[in-house]
């Protein structure tokens, strides 16, 4: 065994039987497995966070297949590298071209996989910790099967750990007991690789040969050990939930530095545009409506203008946000609405407020007594929106902020006591 290989490396399964997770695409009778078994996958993209199984699954597939396999990442390799792949691929049967990261790769990059994909010169996997909805093209999304990946849990981390003690050669040279892993877990942020490397530095970091792992001695190596930042992804998370938070507790100073540590390590210009662009609603909302338009127009402009110069867009948006009152009250009342959903199911329609383009609906009362706003006095005539079930239900309550309570009085002044505004 190499011992300058990574244990998360040397643990990579070979077969669907020896992955940890993911059942419901991999286990006994599921779609993803019955494809491989039948030796006729489709052109797919592998959609979940980071450390989940995305490659290993790719390299599971090639080599149950037996085909051959080329691999390429989105961040290191253009369209020259995919073009010599397909000249390549050309010249074997049923090739698979594996892309980590494809959602970096920009529309020029991927229109170039398309023919191939088409005329079934290679198979494409694709990878991406990102949406695929947004960051894959259409026409090539359209030509593959979207699976979506689950973040691993608590037990599937844990048996990780156990599977690396018992089989790994490196590790049995150590007697180990695993006492407490809520530190190795939450270092790891879910991710099955950071998870199974840092393990091997607690283990290989102490002169014993006998080691209880415990949470105090864990954060002991990793405090001394981990890198600040990893430009191959491996502090990802952690960074990016510094920087939100720095925003949400309206410290610009954090925002930008926690920006620049991104910045510096090559993060994605759209991934940290895209996270301030979710933020803008999710902690601003109405309280300042302003902060949507400028986190959407630096998403905009940061998609055109790329580094270097993409830093100074990045930053006005990362202040201004930091230092933007906030509000939650529109992220909540979404929350509550989907419980409200979740708790009744699918309550009808009440039938005042039915869309009725029929004579048959007319006479079955779609849209009887429903009172046209406009005709009221300042445009407002009180009726009831919510199903029976839940009338009256209040799931937008406006933030304690000027702007809300421009709104809350708006509110108040129509619906006068109903909703408690």
């Amino acid at each position: 065994m190499n011992h300058s290989i990574p244990l998360a490396e040397r643990m990579r399964p070979a077969t669907l039987d020896d992955l940890v997770g993911q059942e419901h695409l991999t286990g006994k009778g599921s779609i993803l497995r019955n494809a491989i078994e039948q030796g006729n996958i489709p052109s797919m993209i592998l959609w979940g966070p980071p450390g989940v199984g995305k490659t290993t699954i790719a390299h599971i597939i090639a080599h149950t297949l037996a085909v051959p396999y080329f691999q390429l990442s989105a961040i290191s390799s253009g369209v020259k590298d995919v073009r010599e792949v397909i000249e390549q691929a050309k010249h074997t049967h049923k090739a698979i071209l594996f892309i980590d990261e494809i959602h970096r790769f920009n529309k020029g990059q991927q229109d170039a996989l398309l023919g191939a994909v088409e005329k079934g010169t290679i198979t494409l996997i694709g990878a991406t910790t990102e949406n695929p909805s947004f960051e894959v093209n259409s026409a090539l999304l359209s030509r593959s099967q979207v699976y979506v990946l689950k973040a691993l849990d608590e037990k599937d981390l844990v048996k990780l750990l156990h599977q690396a003690i018992e089989k790994d050669t490196v590790l049995k040279q150590y007697r180990i007991e695993l006492k407490e892993t809520t530190a190795l877990i939450n270092i790891s942020g879910g991710d099955a690789r950071k998870l199974l490397n840092l393990f091997e530095l607690v283990i290989t970091s102490s002169n014993k040969k006998e080691i209880v792992v415990t949470d105090d001695y864990t954060m002991q190596v990793a405090q001394k050990k981990i890198a600040l930042y990893d430009k191959n992804g491996e502090q990802h998370y952690d960074i990016i939930s510094a920087f939100i938070k720095s925003m949400r507790g309206s410290d610009p100073n954090g925002a930008v530095y926690w920006l620049a540590r991104m910045i510096e390590g090559g993060e994605d210009v759209k991934f940290i545009a895209r996270r301030m662009l979710i933020f803008a609603s999710e902690d601003i909302g109405n309280a300042n409506a302003n902060a949507l338009l400028l986190a959407n127009a630096t998403f905009d402009a940061v998609s055109k203008i790329g580094y270097p110069e993409s830093r100074i867009i990045l930053s006005q948006c990362a202040t201004y946000l930091a230092s933007s009152v906030k509000s939650n009250a529109a992220y909540e009342a979404i929350g509550k609405a989907l419980a409200a959903v979740k708790q009744h199911g699918d309550l009808p329609v009440p039938l005042h407020i039915r869309n009725a383009p029929t004579k048959l609906m007319k006479e079955m009362d779609y849209g009887k007594n429903y009172q046209y706003s406009h005709l009221g006095d300042n445009n407002f005539i009180e009726q009831e929106y919510l199903p029976d079930k839940i009338a009256g239900s209040k799931l937008y309550d406006p933030g304690n902020n000027a702007r809300e309570n421009e709104l809350r009085k708006f509110l108040k002044d129509r619906w006068k006591d109903k909703y408690g505004y």
